[in-house]
């Protein structure tokens, strides 16, 4: 792990393959994750090995980043992205991220110039009031902070625990991608687990439904958590394989 200034962070970062590639890609932790978690080192490691300098970062105000939790919204996961782009040479660029940041990589991805294509595993594509997570938590606004725990990445009987604000919540929900993603040429994954309780295959399946094309839509066997089994993570990459190889010049 090293840490980065960007010109309104400083971030935790861990990188593998060659600065000087001409290809970059960065793989975005979800929602209160780590870029310690297996998956993201997973990910990281098949990048390098496709030719791409590939880098995961702890989002702002996110275990080793600097900052506090109130630094940690949609929007600054953003602005980051937007700025290790930047930072690293404003080459072409790919995005894959898990669950919510799988959704950055998408809204990024429609966003920023430099993203070439992108890939969503497990991922919500609008935060939209009611639209995809249903009622409002009614409790967690009346009480300000909402508690949650993540496991320490190779110890999984210890926790790390967060007050996440409902600031958070406020903020996402200007985010509604699917109109962009109507009209984007660019090349994109999506990938959803079949026993995902979290984001169900039949939203993912909407997701990809509303994206124009060129689009791909695949699946694994998965519940959220494939983090968890390595067998999954190897899965995915060869999914991911599939694409880059199909949309290499894209």
């Amino acid at each position: 792990m090293i840490k980065i200034k960007t010109k309104s962070f400083e971030l935790a970062v861990s990188t593998l393959g060659n600065e000087s590639a001409d290809n970059f890609a960065l793989v975005l932790p979800g929602r209160l994750d780590t870029k310690d978690y297996e998956n993201m080192k997973g990910h990281v490691t098949y990048l390098a090995s496709k030719g791409y300098f590939a880098v995961s970062f702890d989002p702002p105000g996110s275990w080793e980043s600097a900052g506090g939790i109130e630094l940690y919204t949609m929007t600054n996961y953003l602005k980051a992205i937007n700025e290790l782009i930047e930072y690293y040479g404003n080459k072409p660029t790919l995005l894959l991220g898990h669950s919510r940041g799988g959704s950055m990589a998408v809204l990024a991805g429609l966003r920023n110039p430099f993203v070439t294509k992108f890939i969503a595993i497990f991922s919500a594509c609008s935060y939209a009031p009611g639209k995809y997570s249903g009622n409002p938590d009614l409790e967690w606004k009346k009480q300000g902070y909402k508690i949650n725990k993540r496991d320490v990445p190779g110890k999984e009987s210890e926790f790390v625990e967060y007050k996440l604000p409902y600031s958070f919540v406020e903020d996402s929900g200007q985010y509604d991608m699917y109109e962009e993603l109507s009209k984007s040429t660019k090349p994109k994954l999506f990938v959803y687990g079949t026993r995902d309780e979290l984001v169900p295959p039949a939203l993912a399946k909407e997701v990809y439904e509303v994206a124009s094309e060129p689009k791909e839509l695949a699946s694994i066997n998965s519940d959220h958590d494939y983090r968890r089994h390595p067998k999954l993570i190897d899965e995915v990459n060869v999914i991911v394989g599939k694409f880059l190889d199909k949309y290499e010049n894209g």
